[in-house]
């Protein structure tokens, strides 16, 4: 079977309850390898769901971050800061930070993904008619 359609048949086992469904060890290896992940991070990121980063993308739009264009310019830094907000213990703090007051530096104390967040937001960016 193609990786396209492993993926498709995942992603419809994953949305429908059980994440990897038919999926043989190796698919799921390969499925890991193709996203940089070992197949233990991708197992991990599949049980905590599909919006397990969405505080990342409230972050980087406190920060006027376009999340599109950041994804096209810099996908695997996308990627991996998306991977390490879905795994980080903070959570709770940063939603609450987020929803009072998201100017407030306070999460830069807590926040795993601050330097690549730092460094984005210094960029120049389109988005914003910075260039």
């Amino acid at each position: 079977m193609a990786l396209p359609q492993v993926l498709v048949k995942w992603w419809r086992s994953w949305t429908e309850g059980d994440q990897f469904g038919d999926c043989t060890k190796w698919e799921v290896e390969r499925m890991a390898t193709d996203a940089g992940l070992s197949p233990a991070e991708l197992r991990g990121l599949a049980n905590l769901g599909a919006n397990s980063a969405d505080l990342l993308l409230h972050r980087m739009a406190a920060l006027d971050l376009d999340r599109e264009e950041v994804s096209m310019t810099a996908p695997m830094t996308f990627q991996e800061m998306q991977r390490v907000c879905s795994f980080c213990q903070h959570h709770r703090h940063c939603a609450r930070d987020l929803a009072r007051q998201a100017a407030d530096p306070a999460w830069r104390e807590y926040c795993p993904n601050v330097a690549t967040l730092l460094a984005l937001d210094a960029m120049p960016w389109a988005v914003r008619r910075e260039w």
